[in-house]
C-alpha cells in the first residue's frame, strides 16, 4: 500500500509542477513523466547521500528501497493491460476503408518506423559496434524501442532483455524513450515555426493564442467531455468492473497464446536452443487477445457492453502509473556506462525524423503533408498524444484530413511497429541472428514501403 501511495503522490506532484512551471507548459510533458523524473531524482539523491555516509540519507535510502521495490515488476505487468485495451471498444473498419482513408499515411508511418531500425542497426554495424565492444548487439535496437515504442514498450521489453542476459537494456531503452518524448516537443515546435514561416502549414495556432486552462492541460468546465458511458446497471455489476473483466479475458487469451508458443518451442530443438518463442514478450499477445474479444463482441454482442471511453480510462490510468514506476527505477549507473553511444543513437534518431518531415513527407503524403508528417513525428518519438498535440498546434480545429488519416493509420500501424509484433520480435532476432541480418530486413522493408509510396504518388498525379 505504501508503494501505491508513493506513486500517487509522485503523480499528483507531477501534475502540480506541470500546472505551475512555465517551462513545463511549453514542453507539454505529461504529468506522469514529470512525476517519474522527480522520483528518479529523489532516489538518486538519497542513494548518493547514503554512499557518502550521511546517516539521514542512509535511513531515507533504506526506506525508499523498501517502498520502491514493488515498482520494478509493475511496468511489465501494466504494459499487458495497456496493450490488451488497444482494440477493445474500437469499431473495426474494413481494410479497404482503412486504406482509402489512410493509405499514404500508413506508408509514411512505416517508412519512419522501419527507418529507425535502419539508423540504429546501421550505426552499430558500421561504427558503434567497433568502438563500444563492451555493449551487446542488442544495443542497436534501443533507438526504435525507446522512440517508436515509447516508455510502455521499453518497460515491457525488460523481461526480454533479461532473458537474453542484458537486463541493463531496459534502463537504456527507458532513457531513450525519455529523450525521445522531450525532443519530440522541442524539435517539433522548431519544425512548426519553420513550416509556418515557409508557408508549408495550411493552418496553425500560435502558442500565445491558447487559453490559459488549455496550456496547463485543464479542460474548461463547460467543455469537459464524458469519461465513458455506463453500459450495465450498477446494481447487477459495476460497469467499470465489467470492462476489467473484458481486459482480463484479453490478457488470458494472450497467456494462452504464450503457452501455445512454449509448447511449439518444446517440440523443436532449434527453437528451444535459441529460445526464439519463449523470449517473445506477453504484451503483444495480449493485444491479439483484445482483438479476439472485440471481434467476438462485434459478432455476438447486440447490446454493445464494451464502451470505448471506459476502456481508455483503464488503459491511460495503467500507462500513467507504468511510466512513473519505470522512469523512477532507471538505474543511472547503467545509463552512464553507455551514455555516449546512447546520445549518438538519439541524435541520429532525431536527424532521421527531421529528414522524414522536411524531405520525404512532401513526396509521399498528399494534401496537408506537413500536418500529417508532424503528427507522425510526435508519435514516432513519443506517444500518440504527442503527435496529436503537435498536430493541434498547426491544425487546431482538425480542418485538414491529417487527424482522420493519422487515427486510421494507427489501427494498422500499432499492431506491428508501435510496440507491436515486430518491435517485440526485433530484439530477440538481433540477439540470435546478429544486427547485420536484421538490418537487411529493415532495409528491405524501407525499400518496399518507399516503392509503394512512389507508386501511390504516381497514381495520384495521373
Amino acid at each position: 500500500m505504501t508503494s501505491f501511495v508513493a506513486l500517487c503522490i509522485l503523480l499528483g506532484i507531477g501534475h502540480l509542477l506541470r500546472s505551475r512551471i512555465g517551462l513545463l507548459h511549453k514542453l507539454y510533458l505529461p504529468s506522469c513523466v514529470i512525476g517519474g523524473l522527480l522520483g528518479l531524482l529523489m532516489i538518486q539523491i538519497f542513494s548518493a547521500g547514503s554512499s557518502a555516509g550521511c546517516g539521514i540519507c542512509e535511513s531515507a535510502d533504506s526506506w525508499l528501497n523498501s517502498v520502491t521495490e514493488p515498482w520494478r515488476t509493475l511496468p511489465s505487468f501494466l504494459i499487458n493491460i495497456v496493450f490488451a485495451c488497444l482494440f477493445l471498444g474500437v469499431k473495426l473498419p474494413t481494410l479497404s476503408d482503412l486504406w482509402k482513408r489512410s493509405g499514404p499515411q500508413v506508408v509514411y508511418g512505416q517508412i519512419v518506423a522501419w527507418g529507425q531500425y535502419v539508423v540504429g542497426l546501421g550505426l552499430w554495424v558500421l561504427f558503434l559496434g567497433w568502438i563500444f565492444t563492451d555493449l551487446p548487439a542488442m544495443f542497436a535496437g534501443i533507438l526504435p524501442v525507446g522512440f517508436e515504442g515509447g516508455h510502455g514498450t521499453a518497460a515491457g521489453m525488460g523481461p526480454v532483455f533479461a532473458e537474453r542476459g542484458w537486463a541493463e537494456g531496459q534502463d537504456l531503452a527507458m532513457a531513450s524513450a525519455t529523450f525521445g518524448i522531450m525532443s519530440a516537443i522541442v524539435v517539433g515546435m522548431i519544425l512548426i515555426n519553420w513550416a509556418v514561416r515557409n508557408g508549408h502549414a495550411v493552418k496553425h495556432k500560435e502558442l500565445t493564442e491558447q487559453i490559459e486552462d488549455d496550456s496547463i492541460a485543464v479542460i474548461p468546465v463547460d467543455q469537459r467531455p464524458i469519461a465513458g458511458r455506463l453500459t450495465v446497471n450498477s446494481d447487477i455489476i459495476e460497469a467499470f468492473s465489467l470492462h476489467l473483466v473484458a481486459v482480463g479475458l484479453a490478457c488470458g487469451i494472450g497467456m494462452l497464446i504464450k503457452e501455445g508458443l512454449l509448447l511449439i518451442e518444446s517440440q523443436s530443438s532449434y527453437l528451444s536452443e535459441n529460445r526464439l518463442l519463449s523470449s517473445f514478450p506477453l504484451f503483444p499477445l495480449c493485444m491479439i487477445g483484445g482483438l479476439v474479444i472485440q471481434i467476438l463482441e462485434d459478432k455476438f454482442d447486440k447490446r454493445k457492453y464494451i464502451d470505448l471511453g471506459l476502456i481508455r480510462r483503464i488503459q491511460n490510468c495503467s500507462l500513467d502509473f507504468l511510466v512513473i514506476a519505470a522512469i523512477a527505477m532507471i538505474r543511472i549507473d547503467v545509463v552512464k556506462t553507455a551514455f555516449v553511444p546512447l546520445l549518438i543513437l538519439v541524435a541520429a534518431g532525431i536527424a532521421w525524423n527531421v529528414f522524414c518531415v522536411t524531405v520525404l513527407a512532401r513526396r509521399i503524403l498528399p494534401d496537408a503533408w506537413f500536418e500529417r508528417a508532424i503528427a507522425e513525428m510526435g508519435q514516432s518519438m513519443g506517444v500518440t498524444a504527442t503527435g496529436l498535440l503537435l498536430l493541434r498546434v498547426v491544425d487546431p480545429d482538425y480542418d485538414t484530413p491529417a487527424a482522420d488519416a493519422f487515427a486510421c493509420k494507427q489501427i494498422v500501424h500499432e499492431p506491428f511497429m508501435g510496440g507491436g509484433l515486430w518491435t517485440s520480435a526485433a530484439i530477440p532476432l538481433i540477439a540470435i541472428y546478429g544486427p547485420g541480418r536484421v538490418l537487411f530486413i529493415a532495409l528491405a522493408a524501407v525499400s518496399i514501403w518507399l516503392t509503394l509510396g512512389w507508386m501511390i504518388r504516381t497514381k495520384r498525379r495521373r
